[in-house]
């Protein structure tokens, strides 16, 4: 006959066991979100699953995971920058200008290589970078006003670079010995684009800065609860300042990319890129609280951004209902990262109790 504590405890294990099923599925929403539109798309679309599209959605995946990546790095400080789409579009113009235009040194006009273009867009990107982090982290600017101001400022600086105009023709003249430029978003290795590596790399560096290095921690921490980070110890201005430069140092990356694959640069490039590097970051389970969440996850974030984006075309959907559907399910992903939350503050402390009481 079963006891009336064997019966109390097989239901305590029962509820256990679904809690942390259900914490998991939460956790994990994003790998199941992207499996059931891989399906989902595959059997609408005949040619979604194909070598010829895998390719060119990889190619997509990579400009949203990149700036993903950079993205991830100031929301787990608690943080948000507005202004990476922005960026990208000044590092691609930066770089357009002078491999068209030219600098004039000394009353000479030069053009300089490839490299040293890239450099100065890099550069130009940094500075605004700087910006957003001095202003957040030693003016004390909350961040969405701080990076909506400098995300107007990028632009406008975009566009009077050429007036409002596209640098064209960015190949270059191997006279003037400033030709390559189209190498970075077209070239391939090993079967995959250049852009694609760029991404694999960037995700590997920057989960080794956030899982095995002290700043990866200490961004964490502050995301946290910043002021016992500040009592610890923790530097909070350089870490946060870190954190947008790696943004704008990723936006730059997206600029440069897009302008060489294109082989031109427009002002406007870049323009709403910075709500899919947001989506994909809160759809990898990033909270927006700071604190939480990871390199991999946003980069699953991305390819759930990449996979809907082009299977909606390939549907044939209007690319008004495409931004309606967008906006939703980055709406739904904030509301499920909320439960999450609340679920995790609810029953940790049941969790925790209840193993100390299988353990005795």
């Amino acid at each position: 006959m079963t006891t009336a504590p064997a019966v109390q405890h097989r239901s305590h294990r029962l509820a256990k066991f679904s809690v942390r099923v259900l914490l998991f599925v939460l956790r994990a929403r994003a790998v199941f979100v992207l499996v059931a539109l891989v399906v989902l798309f595959s059997a609408l679309a005949p040619s979604f699953f194909t070598a010829n599209n895998l390719a060119i959605l990889s190619k997509h995946v990579a400009i949203s995971a990149i700036l993903a990546i950079g993205m991830t790095f100031v929301v787990l400080s608690g943080g948000i920058d507005l202004s990476v789409g922005s960026l990208a579009g000044l590092g691609g113009m930066v770089a357009g200008y002078v491999l068209t235009q030219g600098i004039v040194l000394a009353g000479v006009l030069h053009y300089p290589p490839v490299f040293l273009a890239m450099l100065l867009a890099f550069a130009a990107c940094l500075i605004v970078g700087l910006l957003n982090g001095w202003l957040v982290a030693n003016a004390g600017v909350a961040p969405f006003i701080a990076t909506l101001g400098t995300l107007y400022i990028a632009r406008g600086a975009a566009l009077l670079l050429s007036d409002g105009k596209t640098f064209p023709n960015l190949a270059g003249q191997p006279a003037r010995g400033n030709t390559g430029f189209p190498l970075l978003g077209r070239s391939s290795f090993m079967g995959l684009s250049l852009p694609v590596w760029i991404m694999l790399a960037l995700f590997a560096l920057a989960w080794l800065i956030a899982v095995k290095t002290p700043l990866g921690r200490h961004i964490y921490a502050i995301g946290g609860n910043e002021r016992a980070a500040r009592l610890a110890g923790i530097r909070v201005p350089r870490v946060k300042l870190f954190t947008y430069l790696a943004s704008s140092l990723c936006a730059a990356i997206v600029g440069l990319i897009i302008a060489s694959q294109l082989e031109a640069a427009h002002p406007a490039t870049g323009e709403g890129f910075e709500l899919n590097a947001i989506a994909a970051v809160v759809l990898g389970g990033t909270s927006l609280m700071g604190g939480r969440g990871s390199i991999p996850g946003s980069l699953i974030g991305a390819f759930v951004i990449g996979v809907l984006s082009d299977g909606l075309v390939m549907l044939g959907v209007s690319e008004f209902w495409q931004m309606i559907i967008k906006g939703t399910v980055i709406v739904l992903a904030v509301a499920v990262d909320q439960l999450q939350t609340r679920l995790q503050t609810r029953f940790l402390p049941y969790l925790q109790d209840a193993d100390a009481e299988g353990a005795q």
